[in-house]
């Protein structure tokens, strides 16, 4: 029987709305049959979830522009154990933004392009407040993420 597929949701929190984002887009992708979904805030993942995973979300307040120290550490952790082994795998963006969020957005796809891994989802940014419209938009991009991993395709 086959091992099967695997979402990686990896994200930061400070105020808690990165981490409410971050629990409704695992509740999305706890809808679909077939994907098991691992949820981990970025201090706690590491290589051996990233090389283990067929998808990912990545999740992250937007800090003076750019973002989490936590989320950038995760990266400075894992980028060289695994460099060249992730080429083409499928990612997407939360962010929780007092701005803009796109400094955010921007930075993580050009350490996201680094390892070689494909955006296949519009980055959902958030300003200001989490509003319930904000988490069902969370929940549809875990659902959405789920769903292309299971089927294979992205």
């Amino acid at each position: 029987m086959a091992e099967p597929r695997r979402l990686l949701i990896i994200y930061h929190t400070q105020s808690g709305n990165t981490g409410r984002l971050a629990d409704a887009a695992f509740a999305g992708a706890r809808r679909v049959q077939g994907v098991e979904t691992v949820i981990k805030r970025a201090f706690d993942a590491g290589t051996d979830d990233l090389l283990a995973c067929n998808g990912l979300l990545l999740g992250t307040p937007e800090n003076f522009g750019y973002m989490s120290g936590a989320l950038k550490d995760f990266f400075d952790r894992t980028y060289y154990p695994c460099e060249g082994k992730l080429t083409g795998l499928p990612y997407a963006i939360f962010v929780s933004a007092g701005n803009d969020g796109s400094g955010a957005v921007r930075e993580i796809g050009r350490i996201a392009n680094g390892y070689g891994w494909k955006a296949v989802a519009d980055a959902l940014i958030v300003r200001k407040a989490i509003t319930d419209a904000a988490l069902a938009d969370a929940a549809e991009l875990g659902e959405a993420m789920a769903a292309g991993v299971e089927m294979g395709i992205f």
